[in-house]
């Protein structure tokens, strides 16, 4: 191979290159920077250097199998070596910039103004009633639908999303920033990535607040179309700072049909008053078993999500509609332990069509001023 046709072959490898993305921040790895150099041996043989964020990178054999592929489909191009490297310091600052600008790093992006992402806050008014199912379940049948899906386990003390979602990557840093991990096309992150084997938070509210603030302002989520986040149940310190950092964000409450689980319920979601938060619906969870022969056993009574959504619609003055009711799967609890939602494991089964209704119906919704604070006190004459 002629020394210019080595030069030819290596502009279009970087061409090739381009259409490669990093697997955490999702832009073509030429964009980033991160092709340190490519060259070509008379044997056509491709070199191709590579910048990593980190060391330890979880994704390099991932950046390595797509920059192999990539420059392998260059024709003349016979073998393909990757070399992986570290970026230097001032790399690493470079690149942060690039991605959240030179200004403050503390800033949450979706609180700020003209914020296209929808942000929902999952809550229940106590345990047991499936919110972090019905969580990851509507999350990833968004992705589904080619939606760029986020979810925080905000529920600090019983969290449980990643392994509901397979998640078992670690969260990567580069400087004060940090990458989160993905499973299913969503991006996630919590507080159960950062603690020792499956050791208790012991937490009081300041610091709740701050590993929430953590969670929104430093991780980098790029542009999401929808954001969920997994409340504790009930409506103490996370509810409440919910709220505070992300006051556009909308309430979705989770019931049973229990009438004692709806009163609980209706608490929960009561929380609007108090925050001028906008209650977006309920779901119903474990709403009935179907038996072989076709009948419905209703386990845990009924009423309780349509009871839950007209109390809370009174309320409030204003449609809280009962979005879906979820039946009873068993399924649904071994795919939320095998790591794998329902919505993708068994889509056809009567949860899942559920549970992607619901989803279908808080994907479409446009983002509006009914959706947004505006500051505004109504005054007397």
């Amino acid at each position: 191979m002629t020394t210019s046709a080595q030069d030819h072959t290596v502009e279009a490898i970087r061409a090739a290159l381009a259409g490669v993305e990093d697997p955490e921040i999702r832009r073509p790895i030429t964009e980033l920077g991160m092709v340190k150099g490519i060259s070509m041996t008379a044997d056509g043989t491709a070199d191709v250097a590579i910048w990593l964020t980190v060391a330890g990178c979880p994704m390099r054999e991932t950046i390595t199998q797509r920059v192999t592929a990539a420059a392998s489909a260059v024709p003349d191009v016979h073998a393909v070596r990757v070399e992986l490297d570290v970026m230097s310091a001032e790399k690493l600052t470079a690149l942060r910039k690039q991605l959240r600008g030179p200004g403050n790093d503390a800033v949450i992006p979706f609180a700020e103004p003209g914020s296209l992402t929808r942000v929902y806050c999952v809550a229940s008014g106590k345990g047991g009633v499936g919110k972090s199912s019905v969580t990851v379940n509507l999350a990833a049948a968004m992705a589904a639908r080619g939606l760029s899906v986020g979810v925080v386990d905000a529920d600090i003390y019983g969290h449980s999303v990643p392994r509901m979602l397979g998640v078992t990557s670690l969260p990567t840093k580069v400087e004060n920033m940090i990458m989160p991990p993905q499973a299913h096309g969503l991006k996630v992150i919590s507080i159960g990535m950062f603690t020792s084997g499956n050791s208790a938070v012991v937490w009081r509210g300041p610091m709740l607040h701050k590993a929430l603030h953590q969670f929104l302002a430093d991780v980098f989520w790029g542009d999401l179309d929808v954001l969920l986040m997994d409340l504790p149940p009930g409506t103490g310190d996370v509810a409440i700072s919910c709220a505070q950092l992300v006051p556009t964000a909308e309430i979705l409450v989770v019931t049973t049909p229990q009438l004692a689980a709806a009163e609980v319920a209706e608490r929960a979601g009561s929380i609007a008053l108090q925050t001028r938060q906008r209650l977006v619906g309920v779901v119903e969870n474990m709403s009935w078993l179907e038996l072989p022969d076709g009948q419905r056993m209703e386990v845990f009574g009924s009423g309780g999500g349509k009871a839950v959504a007209g109390s809370l619609s009174t309320m409030l003055g204003a449609d809280v509609p009962l979005l879906g009711q979820v039946p009873l799967d068993p399924r649904l609890r071994e795919s939320g332990d095998e790591g794998t939602p329902l919505v993708l494991s068994a889509p056809e089964t009567a949860a899942a069509r559920a549970l992607s209704g619901v989803a279908e119906k808080l994907a479409v919704r446009a983002r509006g001023l009914a959706g947004m604070s505006l500051s505004i006190t109504p005054t007397g004459r």
